[in-house]
């Protein structure tokens, strides 16, 4: 039996982990040239996925490379006021540390047999058994799992679904070796994550393992379009920065520093989610892992469900090698319950980013005695 997976994110290689000690043949068929081809974003908070790392066999390795103190946290209002701030003891358990998403993804291919993974092989279509893929070859399969992200094209062959908009805009920007270069910011932010919620604007700034800080600002209730009427000049990117500091009138002088301190890779990501809940029929020789079977609001969840995924998926069919309709109908019942949960916790938290009192309705969340 032939198992063909589309795409080597977390879902995908967790799953390709899972076969592999289980004695299960798979290939991984993936878009991206190699592992380097381009940067994997910023942290992971992985709580729940922990699970999965540990039927992998990769508990430890993962723990290793874990940061306890990304556990930190700290919640503003844009006037500087600190509503809630947590810092995690040094012996603190890693209940949910935070992983470079880089990281966690070179330890997922690390632990998989050389040629499992085949790079730049992107999917194009498929039917009757066969997959066909951009590199023009083909490859017969008996079950193909999409693992293809938010925008998967396996997904068609199950449902018509499709990601919508949710209202909010992020700007991704970072200030890189942030002790050296700007010890007093780092001061500030911390070891973790670092929050700034107003009226429909939020400011995100975390700090990644290799020292670069990752600040997110998020514009929230605006439309599809509102990238092109911004005002942003993301081709110049002094000029950029400029425009996003008198996108934040009235916000205390230290975080529009932050902004100002940031170098020159400004990112622009429109965020999209799938309808919560969502399920479709169970078809013969075709599922879906990760976001491309339930991509959530990007509140901490979605790495998580991801590799719960994986592991979920691997038992199944370890436990009906022979039969595996049987072990995707097991898989995708455990899955929609889960995943659906999951997303439904993650619309909640997105309508309260959204509310025009969010610091408070954070703060009455993270505090809710």
């Amino acid at each position: 039996m032939t198992i063909a997976i589309v795409g080597a994110g977390m879902g995908g290689l967790a799953l390709a982990r899972m076969l592999h000690i289980n004695g299960i043949d798979a290939v991984v068929h993936e878009r991206e040239e190699s592992r380097e081809a381009r940067g994997q974003g910023g942290m992971l908070d992985i709580h729940s996925g922990q699970r999965a790392l540990r039927e992998a066999g990769l508990i430890d390795q993962f723990l290793a490379i874990a940061r306890g103190e990304g556990q930190d946290m700290r919640l503003l209002q844009p006037d500087g006021t600190l509503l809630h701030q947590e810092d995690t003891p040094d012996d603190a358990p890693l209940a949910r540390p935070e992983v470079d998403r880089a990281d966690l993804r070179d330890l997922l291919l690390d632990y998989l047999p050389h040629g499992m993974v085949r790079w730049g092989q992107a999917y194009e279509s498929a039917d009757n058994g066969l997959l066909r893929l951009s590199d023009g070859s083909s490859a017969p399969y008996d079950l193909l799992v999409g693992a293809d992200g938010a925008n998967s094209r396996v997904r068609t062959l199950l449902t018509d679904a499709r990601p919508g908009h949710l209202g909010q805009n992020v700007v991704e920007i970072g200030i890189p070796d942030i002790d050296r270069t700007h010890p007093d910011l780092a001061a500030m932010v911390g070891r973790g994550n670092y929050w700034v919620l107003g009226d429909g604007l939020s400011l995100a700034a975390q700090r990644n393992g290799d020292g670069r800080v990752r600040i997110g600002l998020s514009f929230y209730r605006t439309g599809e379009d509102w990238f092109a009427t911004s005002g942003i000049p993301f081709d110049d990117p002094a000029a950029a920065r400029a425009r996003l500091i008198e996108l934040l009138p009235g916000w205390h002088p230290r975080f529009t520093a932050l902004i100002a301190a940031c170098d020159d890779t400004i990112v622009p990501r429109a965020i999209t989610a799938l309808p919560a809940g969502l399920t479709w029929p169970s078809t013969p020789g075709v599922t879906l892992v990760g976001d491309a079977a339930h991509l959530m609001p990007p509140v901490g969840e979605g790495a998580n469900m991801a590799l719960l995924d994986g592991a979920s998926l691997g038992l199944a069919l370890a436990a009906h090698r022979d039969d595996f309709p049987a072990a995707v109908r097991e898989y995708e019942r455990e899955m929609f319950e889960r995943t659906g949960a999951a997303a439904r916790m993650s619309t909640r938290i997105q309508e309260l980013l959204m509310a025009p009192d969010a610091a408070q309705r954070m703060l009455e969340f993270f505090r809710p005695d």
